[in-house]
């Protein structure tokens, strides 16, 4: 799973997205998957750039194909399901309004520099 959140983390960087944060969720009983992915881009455009290259590079350097993805249709919040790892792909305000990382915030999380 570090390895899946790694090179998630290095796709959503290659697309400039911002303020990436993993959440271990693993320690919750009614938590839907063991791990989030959180990060926002400027622009619709951004969001659908960031999601299509996450897909990319996940199956290209893993093997490992999404089973689900939620929002293409809109771009302001994309949910992309590895089953092990959810990634939520926010355009800035939707970000902010619903405030993912608070709902869990007795979760660990790990912040990631937008560059490495």
């Amino acid at each position: 799973m570090d390895e899946l959140i790694g090179t998630i983390v290095e796709a959503i960087r290659d697309k400039k997205g911002k303020d990436i944060v993993s959440l271990d969720l693993s320690a919750f009983d009614g938590a839907v998957c063991p791990a989030f992915v959180i990060c926002h881009a400027d622009s619709t455009t951004q969001v659908e750039a960031i999601a299509g290259g996450i897909e990319k590079k996940t199956f290209e350097e893993l093997g490992e194909k999404v089973w689900r993805i939620e929002g293409l249709n809109n771009g302001v919040w994309v949910v992309m399901d590895y089953g092990h790892v959810l990634v939520h792909i926010f355009q800035t305000e939707l970000r902010d309004y619903y405030k993912l990382e608070q709902l869990w915030a007795d979760a660990p999380s790990t912040r990631y520099d937008s560059e490495a």
